[in-house]
């Protein structure tokens, strides 16, 4: 799925699947699997910010983990920059994470708290050895004048901070081995909404500054639509959207990212807006409906739904959808 050939594509997912085995009741049970992430495929470009969303449960955090190797994918194709990621050895993937960082969700929970500040960047810096040993305090200073937080931190552990500042350091220790490629995984979600403004614009700062490519995991979909030059929407481990932002926020074509789209809070009390209220609840990822995934809780859902799985398709201009009735629904 080439969308735009002009742009350098820096990652390519391929038919990446994560399937994780569940303890068997019996031993005359056929082994089972939630496959948390089930078969999809789908190009980053450099320079640009590509935002996954979707409820809990869908696998957009499973697929950051298994592009990153933090889970052993079961199946698929993750090239980096023309290298496949998954036939790469211990020693390979170690030197190659220099390139691939990521931004935890938890700040606290992804720093050691036995360790200050300038140790976190240190053993950055040293086991990617980016910079030589004498000048890696100034390399320091100047990473955290880059996040915005004041040369005396190097001296203070984790918890001295407030959450926003944690998460500056964990944004700092990102920056520290000179990435290409950063994945966050709901890097703001745990924040106040104003230390998330914040956040969102020193990232975006820091990506013009540094040229950096963002994958940007997040169920906000307020938070995606200030960040994100493209979106793709999940479900049940599954691509079922993925467009320009105007485009997908403006022009939704599947079902499901209608539904979410009309669940953003709008300031104003008195607006009117018309609520997709979807029914039932998510199917087990143990044991997904066949054909398309969302059609038990689709309210436009046809015979073909049921029986036939959709392919991704591209219906207008780099706006992808997998859905048979796509053309015929009234929105």
């Amino acid at each position: 799925m080439n969308t735009a050939t002009e742009k350098k594509i820096i990652l390519q997912v391929d038919q990446l699947k994560q399937y994780f085995p569940v303890k068997k009741d019996s031993i005359f049970k056929p082994k089972a699997f939630v496959k948390a992430v089930d078969d999809i495929s789908f190009e980053l470009f450099e320079g640009e910010t590509l935002s996954i969303v979707g409820e809990s449960g869908c696998g957009k955090s499973t697929t950051g983990r298994a592009i990153l190797r933090l889970d052993e994918p079961t199946d698929g194709k993750v090239l980096f920059m023309g290298r496949d990621i998954l036939s790469l050895n211990k020693k390979e993937m170690r030197a190659l994470r220099g390139e691939l960082q990521v931004i935890f969700q938890d700040p606290f929970a992804s720093l050691n708290p036995r360790q200050t500040v300038k140790q976190i960047l240190n053993e950055a810096m040293a086991i990617q050895n980016v910079v030589e040993k004498g000048k890696r305090k100034d390399r320091m200073l100047e990473l955290l004048g880059y996040v915005g937080l004041p040369p005396e931190s190097l001296d203070r552990y984790p918890h001295e901070f407030s959450g926003g500042q944690r998460q500056r350091i964990g944004i700092a220790r990102a920056l520290a081995v000179n990435p290409k490629l950063i994945i966050c995984d709901e890097a703001v979600s745990a924040l106040d909404v104003s230390i998330q403004a914040q956040i969102l614009n020193l990232l975006k700062r820091l990506q013009k500054q540094f040229k950096l490519t963002f994958l940007f995991i997040s169920h906000d979909l307020s938070v995606v639509r200030h960040i994100s030059d493209r979106v793709m929407v999940m479900y049940l481990g599954k691509v079922v959207e993925i467009a320009e932002k105007k485009d997908l926020f403006d022009s939704p074509l599947h079902p499901y990212t209608k539904a979410l789209l009309s669940s953003i809070p709008v300031p104003d009390p008195t607006l009117k807006r018309d609520r997709v209220i979807l029914k039932g609840d998510v199917p087990s990822p143990i044991d997904p409906p066949g054909g398309c995934r969302f059609h038990t809780r689709c309210p436009f859902a046809a015979e073909i739904c049921k029986r036939e799985e959709p392919a991704l398709r591209e219906l207008s201009d780099n706006h992808f959808v997998s859905c048979h009735i796509a053309e015929t629904l009234p929105f």
